[in-house]
């Protein structure tokens, strides 16, 4: 079964009142509604299990709707079902029965417990009491996580009909303590293009020099180049542009109690600048700002 998620209530599509803007916001790891018979299978309390959340990343970046872009939002969590995952990366041991033989059950995100159904949260926090039967996840990929995935191929080929071109800004959040290997420093934002392969790398410089020039420090693709979504859906050769962005936990919310600190508005105001300076350079290009193959 999939516990307890009322009809229309997995996930959010908020439409600007006129589509201005060539971009397409997705935050797929926000949602917080956890099931009652979810908690009782877990091992986890309420605030463990969340340990994996990107918390409240869909009201920092709800600003970019009443600038003119549409928004997709999870409301079921990421430990139930990970959407930024290939639809069938399942670890066997998880479950009784045998998963179909399409499935792939030797990823590096399988072996680390972060698969599309995942056994772990946090930092190797274990979900389950029990194993689950495997009818069960398949059902999960089957009722959540393949609408979620039509619900964005729509947004996205919308965008790119109406404007030529479509950019995918794949909005996430980050473990405060991260530190940026062989530096110390800590990264307030990172902003993901695979190493350029999902987007253009003029867009990726634009991102970060727009963050640096609000004083933040902002780094490309270490640690977190970016995820199944942006692999999937960024075809720069085809005006399709995916970012990944990641906040740093740390700047907005108490990550002991999950409650937003003073200056969570703050913050938002600042990813309101940013995503108004981005779209004003990507509009100032007419169409192209250096948008194809690189």
């Amino acid at each position: 079964m999939i516990w307890d998620f009322r009809e229309g209530e997995l996930f959010e599509v908020w439409e600007p009142d006129h589509q201005q803007l060539p971009f397409i916001l997705n935050s797929p790891h926000s949602g917080r509604i956890y099931p009652r018979e979810f908690i009782e299978s877990s091992r986890l309390d309420q605030i463990g299990i969340r340990r994996s959340e990107d918390h409240f990343v869909d009201e920092l970046f709800f600003s970019g709707v009443r600038h003119g872009a549409p928004m997709l939002a999870a409301n079921f969590p990421r430990a139930y079902v990970d959407v930024n995952r290939e639809p069938y990366e399942l670890d066997p041991t998880m479950f009784e029965g045998r998963l179909p033989p399409y499935a792939n059950i030797a990823s590096v995100r399988v072996a680390g417990g972060l698969g599309t159904v995942p056994r772990i949260v946090g930092e190797n926090m274990e979900i389950y009491r029990t194993k689950m039967p495997v009818e069960e996840a398949l059902l999960r990929v089957e009722h959540i996580y393949k609408p979620y995935h039509a619900a964005l191929r729509r947004l996205i080929a919308r965008t790119h009909a109406r404007f030529g071109r479509a950019v995918l800004i794949d909005c996430h959040s980050m473990p405060g303590n991260i530190r940026i290997s062989g530096s110390g420093i800590r990264p307030d934002f990172i902003i993901g293009d695979r190493y350029g392969t999902s987007a253009s790398s003029d867009l990726s410089r634009l991102a970060l020099k727009l963050l640096e020039d609000q004083g933040f420090a902002a780094v490309r693709n270490k640690p977190y180049a970016g995820g199944f979504i942006t692999e999937h859906y960024g075809r720069p050769a085809r005006g399709l542009h995916a970012l990944q962005i990641e906040v740093n936990r740390g700047l907005y919310i108490d990550e002991s109690t999950l409650r937003k600190k003073p200056d969570f508005a703050k913050v938002a105001r600042s990813i309101e600048q940013f995503l108004v300076d981005f779209a004003a350079e990507v509009g100032a290009s007419g169409g192209d700002m250096s948008l194809a193959a690189e």
